[in-house]
């Protein structure tokens, strides 16, 4: 008989039905779970990464074969992740920074599954309580991303309601005080379009971080204030202010704008500052694509005096070869990088490459000849 036959459409077991067959992972058996057990690591975070890297490896396949199964290893594995890492040192960033790369792998994981909202308002109060009992912290990124987990702004508004009182008593009460649904609830508050309750908050004058105001800079931008959102972005910063982040900003409210001109001069270094000289360049380069490699490039060097030399692989990189010999010639520049260019533009570039072959030469006081 089929369950049409004796379930009455609608009826709490039909929905109780619906809701178990979302949930196929009962049956699942995942590898990480026994490998993410409390305390499970000791104090050396190699081996926590690469057991974090496969976890995010197998959760992102069964992912691709049933999203659903995909998403609640998701929510499985950032429930577990605290009590697992809590004795890894992490004082080197290599952990934290892991983790908030899985974190941002696993986020669309679970957005993407298409389920009741009933079960992902399951999974939702399973995370913010895994959010609540990280302690060191490791997870707490995942707030950032709250409206995202939400999916839709119906369910991003019900919890921006759900927080928003604690919210609001804790930034009234005299002294220092802390709650970590604060971030969850300003991403709520902007993913359901409520910007003008985002503004208020940050301009009651206790939200002085810039990881609190920059929702408020983001809501500004999309109440049509963007000069409002670049006065507030540039009131946050401060000896302890990210300045990166809020250069970002506040370049993109710039573009945004269509004032290239200006976000260029007031923050497109600060705003594009990568792993390496290259990286930096190239990022530059690339957003600000009418302007000139040399132009960008000299700007570069200017703002920091006494590392031309550092600047000699960007030159490079742009074809700039008699400005990337003379950088390498006022400042030191790593002899591998320079034994690199010799090698690889010996017949395209046999000028440059010997320049760049004699410069270590040069150095050490020794002349050589090369071939």
């Amino acid at each position: 008989m089929a369950n049409g036959d004796f379930v009455a459409r609608g009826s709490p077991l039909d929905m109780l039905v619906n809701v178990l067959t979302e949930i196929p992972m009962a049956t699942h058996k995942w590898t990480f779970v026994s490998r993410f057990r409390r305390k499970a690591f000791g104090w050396r975070s190699t081996l926590p990464i690469q057991r974090l890297k496969e976890a995010v490896t197998e959760i992102r396949s069964a992912a691709r074969s049933d999203r659903v199964l995909g998403a609640e290893g998701a929510v499985l594995l950032l429930e577990r992740l605290s009590p697992a890492l809590e004795h890894v040192d992490s004082s080197s960033g290599a952990l934290g920074g892991a983790v908030n790369r899985a974190i941002d792998a696993l986020v669309p994981v679970i957005a993407a599954a298409d389920v009741t909202q009933a079960n992902r308002q399951r999974w939702l109060e399973r995370l913010f309580d895994a959010l609540q009992e990280d302690q060191m912290p490791y997870i707490e990124s995942l707030g950032e991303q709250w409206g995202t987990l939400c999916v839709t702004p119906e369910l991003a508004s019900q919890w921006a309601d759900q927080l928003l009182p604690l919210v609001t008593h804790v930034l009234g009460a005299d002294g220092y005080n802390f709650f970590v649904g604060t971030v969850p609830c300003l991403s709520a508050l902007y993913a359901a379009g409520r910007f003008d309750e985002v503004v208020d908050l940050a301009n009651g004058g206790r939200l002085k971080s810039w990881w609190y105001r920059r929702w408020a800079v983001d809501s500004l931008v999309a109440l049509g204030r963007p000069g409002d959102a670049l006065r507030l972005a540039e009131a946050s910063k401060g000896p302890n202010a990210p300045e990166g982040a809020i250069a970002r900003a506040c370049e993109a409210v710039l573009l945004d704008c269509g004032m290239t001109e200006e976000a260029y001069q007031h923050y497109a270094i600060a705003a594009n500052r990568a792993g390496t000289y290259l990286a930096t360049f190239r990022a530059i380069t690339k957003k600000y694509p009418t302007r000139p490699p040399e132009s960008i490039l000299a700007d570069l060097v200017r703002c920091e005096p006494g590392s031309e030399g550092k600047w000699f692989a960007a030159a490079k990189d742009a074809g700039l070869f008699d400005l990337a010999v003379s950088l390498s010639r006022k400042s030191p520049t790593d002899p591998r990088t320079l034994t690199r260019a010799a090698r690889e533009y010996r017949t395209k570039q046999p000028q440059f490459a010997i320049a760049c072959a004699l410069r270590p030469a040069e150095k050490s006081g020794c002349q050589r000849f090369v071939k």
